[in-house]
């Protein structure tokens, strides 16, 4: 019986407050290309991370060959044979493709002085271009080369180092198909020469035609495994879902008014070439959802100022918006409460109270003096009104649970009676009961009103508190979901189109 290149058996992994990964298994053989796939925040990253020494697993065992290792940091992965090729492409484009190649272990001649090799640098990368069928002059800058060329350089390079096991985090998310297509031959070829290769993508028609076996993660846990057989998108979109499709609790079905945000041909600095428009009404939460880089939190920064927005019009309540600044967007109604609640939605040094009277202190404030009285009361009422557990309004936020913290970004925006506002990931990293009281508030909001946009990676949460869904796949939306059709494996569905 052939012994796996790679064997990863009973992996856990806690971080503070979430299962990160419960008892996983992962295998691979050389000459095999096996997809690693699952919902955002099922595990995989944190998994081929301990694989790649980045992080220390908290149980279990990896085997390189039968023989058990311990990864105490990438150095230790590179020298087993590991290597990874991260979305993010890790060149330096001022350098030329050999440069990249040998980068940190530059071959030396002899002497005082220790020369570059450029020969043997030279002579190697072209050897190793010609092995996946690759024409490039080693001497050429990186900088003048496709993203598709880098990667193929980034590729040679881990093969220069004799990696037997390559992992591709998300390999053609900024590839053209036709660049896809080569990069899929060299996948292949390097296959038939033994390689072993772990392939992460959310791209469920890739995986179909390209792996041998299909890993599925979810919430932490194996979730299944799919051999070439039966490895079809729809048995993958099941296995990532995992439940029934009426099991998510649904929102009350409440009262729509009439179009209270309309975005019309949006482009965000993420997707230049992409327009985008969608429209929120009165009293509606819209559920947007997607994959990871579906471009849902440029969505949500460009209309609330944060981010980049090279075009469109933003229209509230019939009336054209100019938004140039989050301060712009805040005068007009338009609130954003961020994904990364500590280093954007709180300011964790500075107290309960300073943090949820920091958007309406000028109400509080007369000839330049705060009038503490005041603004202490008004962080009490929203603090009680929304049951923030702190000892005293001048604890610091960040010294608060996660749950509590969200709470106070959460409640900062409330007295500003927003018209929009966007919650991205409003529940991660929450307990069950906070989540609950989150949930409530964004009803609340709903119904006093307001056009709620209610951006997650849960589909429980997306499906249960949701009057539609918008789905975007690679910054487009690739269709918008009623209450009736709206169901997990729908979104889905549309998410990986």
């Amino acid at each position: 019986m052939t012994v796996p290149v790679l064997q990863m058996t009973a992996i856990s992994k806690r971080f503070p407050g979430v299962v990160a990964l419960d008892r996983v298994d992962f295998d691979l053989t050389g000459g095999e290309i096996v997809a690693l796939v699952g919902e955002n925040g099922a595990g995989k990253s944190t998994l081929m991370k301990i694989l790649a020494g980045i992080h220390r697993a908290d149980s279990g065992e990896i085997r390189i060959d039968g023989a058990p290792i311990v990864l105490h940091a990438p150095g230790d992965a590179a020298r087993s044979g590991i290597a990874v090729i991260h979305q993010e492409l890790e060149v330096i484009d001022t350098l030329d493709v050999a440069g990249n190649v040998f980068l940190g272990r530059e071959p030396r001649m002899g002497g005082p002085l220790r020369w570059l090799d450029r020969r043997t640098m030279d002579t190697e990368t072209e050897r190793q271009l010609s092995r996946i069928g690759v024409s490039l002059a080693p001497r050429t800058p990186m900088r003048q080369l496709s993203t598709a060329q880098q990667q193929l350089v980034a590729i040679v390079r881990a093969l220069s180092m004799n990696a037997r096991l390559l992992i591709l985090d998300e390999p053609t998310s900024s590839l053209t198909g036709s660049d896809a297509e080569r990069l899929f031959h060299v996948l292949r070829d390097l296959r038939a020469n033994g390689t072993g290769i772990v392939y992460i993508s959310h791209r469920l028609k890739e995986i179909e035609t390209l792996a041998d076996r299909a890993v599925v993660l979810r919430d932490g846990c194996n979730a299944g495994t799919l051999t070439r057989d039966v490895l079809t998108r729809d048995r993958l979109v099941q296995l990532m879902v995992g439940r029934a499709v009426d099991s998510a609790p649904r929102r009350p079905k409440t009262a729509i008014g009439p179009p209270r945000l309309q975005v019309e041909g949006l482009r965000t600095g993420r997707y230049p070439e992409i327009d985008l428009s969608l429209t929120v009404h009165r009293g509606e939460v819209l559920g947007v959802a997607g994959l990871i880089g579906a471009g849902r939190s440029e969505l949500a920064e460009a209309v609330s100022g944060v981010g980049t927005r090279l075009a469109g019009r933003i229209v509230v309540d019939g009336q054209p918006l100019e938004i140039a600044s989050p301060r712009d967007a805040i005068r007009q109604g338009i609130c954003l409460v961020p994904e990364d609640r500590r280093g954007r939605g709180v300011i964790s040094a500075m107290s309960v109270r300073d943090n949820l009277t920091l958007p309406t202190l000028d109400a509080y404030t007369r000839l330049g003096v705060i009038a503490r009285s005041a603004e202490a009361a008004a962080a009490q009422g929203i603090a009680t009104a929304l049951t923030v557990k702190a000892p005293s309004l001048e604890t610091p936020v960040a010294t608060l649970s996660g749950g509590n913290q969200q709470k106070v970004v959460l409640g900062k925006w409330l007295a500003r009676k927003p018209r929009v506002i966007f919650f991205d990931e409003p529940t991660q990293g929450v307990d069950v009961g906070a989540k609950a009281e989150i949930h409530a508030l964004i009803r609340r909001l709903a119904d006093e009103g307001a056009a709620v946009v209610m951006i997650s990676s849960d589909l429980d949460e997306i499906v249960g508190h949701s009057d539609r869904v918008a789905v975007m796949h690679e910054g487009r939306i690739t269709g918008v979901l009623d209450r009736a059709a709206c169901t997990p494996e729908a979104i889905m569905q549309l998410a990986v189109a």
